[in-house]
């Protein structure tokens, strides 16, 4: 019996070619390949397991056509030469035994390549200085550098490596590419009145800036024969207000409509505005799911025999379903999902969707890559660590253990099926009545809907496991040197910071942001939040959307404020300010917390030591976490020593991703 899931994994032929469902890998950057460009051994485990999860098709992202005068990434794919097919034959062959499609998203990035990478300035369809090249220029201390106009004859080259690209996957044994012409990378910068300010054949109307991407659509039809797959993506709205729009992007669809298969419909820009329109193609948790759909479904309207491929925050099959159902699109693709739960089309194909690992959007796995280093995911350890677990899984241990975890958040609670997964015998304690430590806090404001998903999910998954669960337990010194443990993992947490130096911190109107968002406390209608790191911007938008009259100080100053919290938090951080100022929420920057009195709090300038009073009903503070490190040392000695590990919070302040593969690298090796 099939699947209640009827439209995501109804079979569709392209071109001959045999697609087993509707679900697509959205193309992500591992950077699994060598710094060469070349696919490795352990490029292709990570993508064996999304492979083996059941999509029909996967895409590698941004592989660049050829490396002297195209790169941006660290461990991008080089399809330059020849000597690429034989390591993609890997990839290829690899998803052919799952009855995938592997492929590559094929990108020439023009304007974007940094001119110190490849020795001379990037080539665009104009002679432009982008945004980002000016912030470029003048970190690197030198004078901005514009693009070269490509003339006819590197316009023919440049098509022939599209072209060649493509056929070198063929040849590698693929039978589908996605070519890259949006998120104004090459093609987009001659389709784009943005970028494109030509007089001659490819430029001026849409029919003429139209024309490169036509001709590298032909050239790769022509080299690579009518049983190869085309998709196209685009940016469906630039955004940009002088870039690409939505009624022009249908325009230049019904031009390409015959020279292409699918189009893949995104939108936004992708480097060039130091990244400001990232959010429209990669979307934050405070962002709806399925966030660009709409353009899909309204290009269905207007072409209903085009095939469209789908693509933003569609984070569950449920979603994709719908989507297809109502003939919105014909595919949809994931990327972040897949990478949360690589296994979720199997889950979804026996109809059990419960099974799900939801992804947080937090976008912890664009930080790594960015960082640079492997990709990962905060919420599916198995993803950072395919080389020495190329199943996503961990083996049974060769000797079964007595382990205890002690604390039931996120750390504690992936620690505990990580150990249940190796076959100890483990007990859990957790000192309150449920499960979840921070987690139960993270998820409190409405729009962490993504975090409550995933909070549900491992904590239905502990209560699985054969792990003996003690709530309302405090372990003690004493109970566990009485129960003499194998293996003690310490998973207590972390503290609010609450300074006792602050006169009236301890008075009765004053909180820890988290839990006055839990309810735990009546709240007067003047609210001031102290701290603007991500907990202090969420707890205030939070409040402000339940009517209250928010105030947030913060001690740094703005530039300082705003580079700390991306770097602990990534690109959501961009939307919690942007919120914060759409909202007109006032924030205080470079103002300290000296005093709290019962209707008001007193702060002060750090530059100029002006004070300043500003009301308050209650005062709640987002003034950071400290590890229970008196905790930590009261138990650490409760088993043998190189036997007890400290993880998540009480080691270092983190976030999910670092409590749960942190509690998860230590787990599979006890």
């Amino acid at each position: 019996m099939g699947s209640r899931y009827k439209h995501v994994f109804e079979p569709i032929q392209i071109r001959g070619i045999d697609f087993k469902n509707r679900l697509v890998l959205a193309p992500p950057s591992p950077n699994r390949a060598s710094q060469d460009g070349v696919v490795t051994h352990d490029f292709v485990d990570w993508f064996r397991m999304i492979a083996r999860g059941g999509v029909a098709t996967m895409y590698c992202g941004n592989a660049s056509v050829a490396f002297d005068e195209c790169r941006d990434e660290d461990c991008q794919l080089n399809l330059g030469t020849d000597s690429c097919i034989l390591n993609l034959s890997w990839y290829a062959e690899m998803a052919a035994q799952y009855n995938c499609h592997a492929s590559l998203e094929i990108n020439h990035n023009g304007k974007d390549t940094a001119p110190e990478t490849i020795g001379h300035a990037p080539y665009s369809a104009s002679p432009i200085i982008t945004a980002s090249e000016y912030t470029r220029a003048k970190r690197l201390g030198r004078d901005p550098i514009p693009a070269i106009e490509m003339d006819q004859a590197k316009i023919d080259e440049t098509v022939e490596k599209f072209a060649m690209a493509a056929y070198r996957m063929k040849r590698a044994g693929m039978d589908i590419c996605l070519v890259h012409g949006g998120h104004g990378n090459l093609i987009s910068q001659f389709t784009s009145p943005l970028y494109n300010h030509r007089e001659d054949k490819y430029g001026g109307s849409l029919e003429n800036r139209a024309r490169f991407a036509v001709e590298v659509c032909d050239a790769i039809r022509q080299k690579c024969g009518e049983d190869f797959v085309i998709e196209f993506r685009i940016s469906a709205d630039e955004i940009q207000e002088e870039g690409m729009h939505f009624p022009e992007t249908l325009d230049l669809i019904d031009i390409l409509k015959d020279h292409v298969d699918v189009f893949n419909v995104s939108a936004g820009l992708h480097s060039d505005y130091n990244m400001k329109y990232y959010r429209n193609w990669c979307q934050n948790y405070m962002m709806p799911r399925g966030y660009n759909v709409h353009f899909a479904r309204d290009v269905k309207k207007n072409f209903p025999n085009v095939l469209v491929d789908t693509v933003g925050s569609i984070t569950s099959i449920d979603l994709a379903e719908e989507i297809i159902g109502n003939g919105w699109a014909d595919f949809v693709a994931m990327c972040r999902p897949l990478m949360a739960d690589p296994d979720m089309p199997k889950k979804y194909a026996v109809n059990m969707p419960e099974e799900r690992r939801p992804c947080l959007r937090c976008d912890e796995c664009a930080m790594r890559f960015a960082g640079p280093r492997p990709l990962n995911c905060a919420v599916n350890p198995y993803s950072g660590a395919i080389v020495e677990f190329k199943d996503c899984k961990v083996p049974i241990a060769d000797k079964k253990l007595r382990v205890a975890v002690v604390g039931g958040g996120p750390a504690g609670l992936q620690a505990t099926l990580t150990l249940c997964e190796r076959g100890h015998d483990v007990t859990l304690y957790e000192k309150g009545e449920k499960l979840g430590g921070n987690l139960i806090t993270a998820c409190a404001p409405p729009f962490k809907m993504d975090c409550r998903d995933y909070f549900d999910w491992i904590v239905r998954q502990v209560n699985k496991t054969s792990a003996k669960v003690l709530l309302n337990t405090e372990a003690t010194k004493e109970m566990l040197e009485k129960e003499a443990y194998d293996a003690i993992i310490l998973a207590v947490g972390a503290d609010p910071i609450m300074p006792a130096s602050i006169p009236g911190i301890d008075k009765p109107h004053v909180h820890w942001a988290p839990d006055a968002e839990l309810g735990k406390y009546e709240l007067g209608e003047k609210l001031v939040v102290v701290g603007a790191g991500a907990v202090g911007l969420e707890a205030a938008i939070d409040f402000n959307a339940a009517g209250k009259d928010v105030t947030i100080i913060e001690m740094a100053d703005k530039e300082t404020n705003r580079v700390t919290v991306s770097r602990n938090s990534g690109p959501p951080s961009r939307e919690l300010f942007s919120i914060v100022e759409e909202k007109n929420i006032p924030c205080r920057y470079s103002c300290k917390l000296e005093e709290i009195l019962d209707d008001r709090i007193i702060c002060a300038d750090t530059v100029t030591g002006e004070k300043t009073e500003i009301p308050a009903d209650n005062v709640l503070l987002a003034m950071g976490m400290t590890p229970r490190r008196k905790t930590v040392s009261e138990l650490r000695h409760c088993a043998p020593e190189t036997q007890v590990f400290i993880v998540g919070d009480a080691l270092k302040i983190g976030n999910i991703s670092t409590a749960t593969n942190g509690a998860f690298g230590v787990a599979a090796h006890i």
